[in-house]
C-alpha cells in the first residue's frame, strides 16, 4: 500500500473511530501520509518520506528517536519479562528509582513510577495533601500539568478546563513570576506550591531570576511544600539537568515524565525528600498503579538515563541550543513585522507571533518544507522547537532558513 492510500485509509478510521477532528486537521495542514518509523530526529512516512522532527514529542524525544542503547535493553528486557507480579520484589524498577534519585536535585531520595506526566502530578498532589493535612494548592496562572482531573484543575487555560467544571475544589492561581502575589496566595492552609520552572505550553515563559527561589522561601516560612512541575524541562532539555539547578532550588516534591523513558516508553515519575515519603509508612498501598514501573518502563529508564549522562546530554542540549536560538533571534530582527519575541533556554524555544492565525501559517509552511512543530498548547500563537539533543548544526541552520521563508510566504498571505 502507498503513502497516500494508507493515509486515506489511516483518516477514515480516525473519522470513524477515532478522532475526527485531528483527522480533518491533518488533511488541513497538508500532512497527508502517515508515521511508519523513526530515528534520530528523524520520522519517516512508509515511503521514505523524512521529516526532521523539531517537536519532539513534545520534548519525549531529547536522546533522539530510537536511540540504539534503549532498544538494545529493552529487547534484553522483553526476552525476561515486561510486566510485574505486584507481589516480589522487582530488582529493574529498584535499579530505575535509585538511578532517578542519584541524578534528582538536593536530598530527593524516593522515587514512585507511573505511566504519564499527569499521572505524576496527581500523584504529588495526592503527598502534598497527605503529608500536611492541609487541602489547598497554588498554582501559576497559564501553566500546564497535565489533562487528568487533578492535573487539570492545577493547569490554566481556560478552553480545556471549562468543559469539565466543576473542577476540584481548593486551587488558586496566581501571575507567573509575580512574587508579591505568591506572598499572599499562600496560607497556612496551602499543601503545596505548584510550579513549572519555565511554563512550557504557555509559550516558553522564563520567570524572573530569583522567582523559584522566593517560591522556595515562601514555601518554608508558611509550612507548605514547594512541588516543581520538570516533565518537560527536566533531564537536560533546558541545558542543564534540570531547569531548577539555574537557581539551585531542591523542591519537596519533583514530578517527571517525557524524556524519562528514552523516547521508548511512557513513563512518569514524581520524587520526593524522605520526610514527604512518610505517606506510605502506615499503608504501603495507599498510591498505587498497575503498570507503573513495570519492567520494561524501568528498564527503558535505567537506560535511558545512563545515555543522558554518558553523552552528556545536558551540555548538548546547551550548545546546540545556543546555535538555534541565535540564529532564531536573526530571524525575528529581520521579520521583526511578524515575529514578536524569541525565547528559550537549551532546546526549548518558543517564538511569538502577533497572533495564531500568522503562526499557523509558518508551521504550515514548515510542514511542507518537511519540518515538523506545533504551537504551545495554552498559547497557539508561540510556535515551539524542541528538536531532540542530537540535531546537528547543519540541520538547525536547515531550520532557520525555512523558518525565514514560512515567515516570508505568511508575511506575503496576509499582506504584512
Amino acid at each position: 500500500m502507498n503513502s497516500k492510500a494508507l493515509f486515506d485509509l489511516t483518516a477514515s478510521r480516525y473519522m470513524q473511530h477515532a478522532n475526527p477532528g485531528i483527522a480533518t486537521l491533518t488533511r488541513f495542514m497538508g500532512l497527508e501520509t502517515v508515521e511508519h518509523r523513526a530515528k534520530g530526529c528523524y520520522v519517516y512516512g512508509p515511503e521514505g518520506e523524512a521529516y526532521l522532527d523539531c517537536l519532539g514529542g513534545p520534548g519525549v524525544f531529547t536522546i533522539g528517536h530510537r536511540h540504539p542503547a534503549v532498544v538494545e535493553a529493552m529487547h534484553n528486557q522483553l526476552e525476561l519479562m515486561a510486566l510485574g507480579s505486584h507481589i516480589l520484589l522487582d530488582p529493574v524498577m529498584a535499579e530505575a528509582a535509585e538511578k532517578v534519585a542519584a541524578l534528582c536535585p538536593g536530598d530527593i531520595q524516593y522515587v514512585f513510577f507511573c505511566n504519564s506526566g499527569a499521572e505524576a502530578v496527581e500523584g504529588a498532589l495526592k503527598a502534598a495533601r497527605m503529608h500536611t493535612g492541609r487541602p489547598d494548592f497554588v498554582c501559576a496562572q497559564g501553566g500546564f500539568h497535565g489533562k487528568t482531573f487533578g492535573a487539570l484543575s492545577a493547569s490554566g487555560r481556560d478552553v480545556y478546563k471549562t468543559p469539565f467544571e466543576p473542577l476540584l475544589a481548593g486551587f488558586t492561581h496566581v501571575p507567573f513570576g509575580d512574587e508579591s502575589a505568591l506572598v499572599q496566595a499562600v496560607t497556612d492552609t496551602t499543601a503545596a506550591v505548584l510550579l513549572e520552572p519555565i511554563q512550557c505550553e504557555n509559550g516558553i515563559i522564563i520567570p524572573p531570576a530569583g522567582y523559584l527561589q522566593t517560591a522556595r522561601e515562601i514555601c518554608d516560612r508558611n509550612g507548605a511544600l514547594l512541588i516543581l512541575d520538570e516533565i518537560q524541562t527536566g533531564l537536560g532539555r533546558t541545558g542543564r539537568m534540570w531547569a531548577c539547578d539555574e537557581e539551585e532550588v531542591t523542591p519537596d516534591i519533583i514530578t517527571l515524565g517525557k524524556a524519562l523513558g528514552g523516547g521508548m516508553m511512557p513513563v512518569g515519575a514524581f520524587a520526593a525528600r524522605p520526610a514527604v515519603w512518610d505517606i506510605f509508612e502506615e499503608n504501603p498501598y495507599v498510591h498505587t498503579s498497575t503498570f507503573g514501573g513495570n519492567p520494561l518502563a524501568c528498564r527503558a529508564v535505567v537506560s535511558a538515563l545512563e545515555v543522558i549522562v554518558d553523552e552528556d546530554i545536558a551540555t548538548l542540549c546547551a550548545r546546540r541550543g545556543e546555535h538555534l536560538l541565535a540564529g532564531m533571534q536573526q530571524v525575528a530582527a529581520e521579520f521583526s513585522h511578524v515575529i514578536a519575541q524569541v525565547r528559550g533556554k537549551g532546546l526549548l524555544v518558543g517564538v511569538e507571533f502577533p497572533d495564531s492565525d500568522i503562526a499557523n501559517l509558518v508551521i504550515a509552511g514548515l510542514i511542507q518544507e518537511k519540518i515538523l512543530t506545533a504551537f504551545t498548547l495554552n498559547q497557539p500563537k508561540v510556535v515551539r522547537l524542541e528538536p531532540p539533543a542530537v540535531i546537528t548544526e547543519a540541520e538547525i541552520d536547515r531550520v532557520v532558513q525555512v523558518f525565514a521563508q514560512a515567515a516570508t510566504g505568511a508575511a506575503e498571505l496576509l499582506q504584512l
